[in-house]
């Protein structure tokens, strides 16, 4: 397998438009791979803060709600005015000053749709000044000449593109607007022309797993610097999809297809909202001889699966604090409790860093420190955040706790 390159991966981030104008969570990331949304490059970093927390490696921050799109997969929809509560000018300036004290974590601006918001790039700037790493998850389609050379100069270095299929019928119904994929590709000419970073995510859905090799071939063929794939996470509209979500099954096909595919590419990959991609990469590198290093495999070797409230996590355009943007559970909100305090002590925080308190089969899974289940599919689908990853197919080997 190729040398992976360093990356940053939770639109989405998780980023560019799954989860409100991008992956909350997700995710770019450190320069020659990313994941605006994902998980930020591998870096020398201390274990543990002053306050004895881990380092927040990535933090997705919905700076504003509103967006242009209504994405069937989203809870946004499409409102081009502010939100009421959106954090002011001020307010978003002084929790900036507040990151360092949590590590040295990157930045996804993203929303909604982030460049609605009217001071994006006093902010982008201000965080940037700072010497904080800054990403963006716009959906592409109200990126212009102007604004992408703007965004340039203030900092932002790469930006998430959400791109559903290699064909405009299929995206355009997925994001709820017409033409939204013919201005994406103009978005992301303009991103090129600006000499910005780009990478594409794409979430996956059973109407186009089919696809998958056309959509990889399209982003390459655009000059993307990575492609992630994002699992569906059924909360909000995504909660109606139905029958477009695939089972667990499909999901552990999907995935080693992904681990079999990445052999064939040097361009960067990243499959999000998986975490249990990290067993089967252990698993399948297990059955090749492969050491699981970072040589091999990069992030992905040295990461772990659900980063949510460990290494990363989402505030929201009203200042609450969560593990993750599809993950709705309050941590604190950073108008009542200091941020690096919501970081350090939150109660949800702490468990999500205890694997002994999860509960059915993750709790006693071997894989638990490398994966940890999705917390957020736990809460949307099993009721509780600290339950067992519902798509997940794997049974563990180790005895269930006492």
């Amino acid at each position: 397998m190729s040398d992976k390159k360093m990356t940053g991966g939770h639109p989405g981030g998780h980023p560019g438009g799954g989860h409100p104008g991008g992956h909350p969570g997700g995710k770019p990331g450190h320069p020659g791979g990313g994941h605006p949304g994902g998980h930020p490059g591998v870096h020398p970093i201390p274990q543990k803060n002053a306050d004895g927390s881990p380092p927040l490696r990535l933090i997705a921050w919905e700076i504003t709600r509103s967006c242009n799109l209504a994405c069937k997969h989203c809870r946004a929809e499409a409102h081009p005015e502010p939100y009421p509560g959106e954090l002011s000018t001020e307010e978003a300036k002084a929790l900036i000053d507040t990151f360092p004290e949590t590590g040295d974590p990157i930045i996804i601006f993203t929303g909604g749709e982030p460049l609605l918001r009217h001071d994006v790039f006093e902010l982008v700037s201000y965080a940037n000044d700072k010497g904080l790493r800054c990403v963006m998850a716009p959906n592409g389609t109200l990126l212009t000449a102007e604004n992408s050379v703007q965004l340039k100069e203030v900092g932002i270095q790469r930006c998430s593109i959400s791109i559903d299929a290699a064909e405009a019928k299929y995206h355009d119904d997925f994001r709820g607007e017409l033409g939204a994929f013919d201005q994406a590709m103009k978005g992301i000419q303009y991103l090129k022309d600006a000499g910005i970073e780009f990478q594409i995510n794409t979430t996956v859905t059973r109407n186009n797993l089919h696809m998958f090799k056309d959509i990889f071939k399209l982003a390459k063929d655009l000059g993307a610097s990575a492609w992630h794939i994002f699992l569906l996470v059924p909360t909000g509209r995504a909660a109606e999809l139905g029958a477009e979500v695939i089972s667990a099954e499909e999901y552990e096909e999907v995935l080693n297809w992904f681990y079999d595919f990445q052999k064939t590419t040097d361009m960067q990959l990243k499959a999000t909202c998986a975490p249990h991609y990290h067993r089967i990469l252990r698993q399948r590198a297990k059955e090749e001889g492969i050491p699981v290093n970072f040589e091999n495999f990069g992030l992905d070797a040295v990461s772990r699966g659900c980063l949510g409230g460990v290494g990363f996590c989402f505030i929201s355009h009203r200042g609450q604090v969560q593990p993750c943007g599809y993950l709705d559970l309050d941590c604190g909100n950073v108008r009542e409790i200091p941020f690096p305090e919501i970081w350090a002590k939150s109660p949800q925080f702490l468990n999500l860093r205890n694997p002994d308190t999860y509960d059915g089969k993750c709790g006693h899974c071997e894989f638990e420190k490398v994966c940890g289940g999705c917390r957020a599919r736990a809460q949307t689908m099993e009721g509780s955040y600290l339950g067992p990853e519902p798509l997940c197919s794997y049974e563990p080997k180790k005895k269930p706790k006492k």
